[in-house]
């Protein structure tokens, strides 16, 4: 597979960097987010219309909220190949797909919105949502 010329995609990783999303291009920067303790947002970004209409301007959104995860780390699909595979790895049960936002608490699974969910919803309904898996999964339990 070919990777998405830099300068096509260049904006859409902007899209996240700019609110502090840390990218992550190599498996082994995708090991050393996930990996530490607490919780970390995985998203997975891509080229496609219900990435730059939904899921990006969703992420954008749900971040404005009190309670967040400790860490968001971000591998463009199409375009950080081996970096995607290696986040997928993680995402048990699930099949690829892009985009996709998932939340690990120490390294575990503990929640995934797919393609087909972002998809079938707007920005709006779709930050509701991972607010919601933020206040159940990355509050704090004092």
């Amino acid at each position: 597979m070919m990777p998405y010329p830099e300068i096509m995609i260049r904006p859409m990783r902007e899209e996240l960097t700019r609110l502090g999303i840390e990218e992550t291009r190599t498996p082994e920067e995708v090991d050393r987010a996930i990996n530490q303790p607490g919780t970390v947002m995985v998203v997975v970004n891509s080229v496609c219309g219900c990435a730059a209409g939904k899921a990006r301007p969703a992420v954008a959104m749900a971040l404005q909220h009190s309670v967040k995860p400790d860490r968001v780390i971000t591998v463009f699909a199409g375009a950080d190949i081996e970096a995607t595979a290696r986040a997928r790895s993680y995402f048990t049960g699930y099949q690829p797909s892009s985009p996709q936002i998932a939340i690990l608490k120490d390294g575990q699974l503990v929640y995934m919105m797919e393609r087909r969910e972002i998809e079938s919803s707007d920005a709006p309904n779709i930050a509701r949502q991972l607010i919601a898996a933020f206040d159940r999964f990355c509050a704090s339990a004092n």
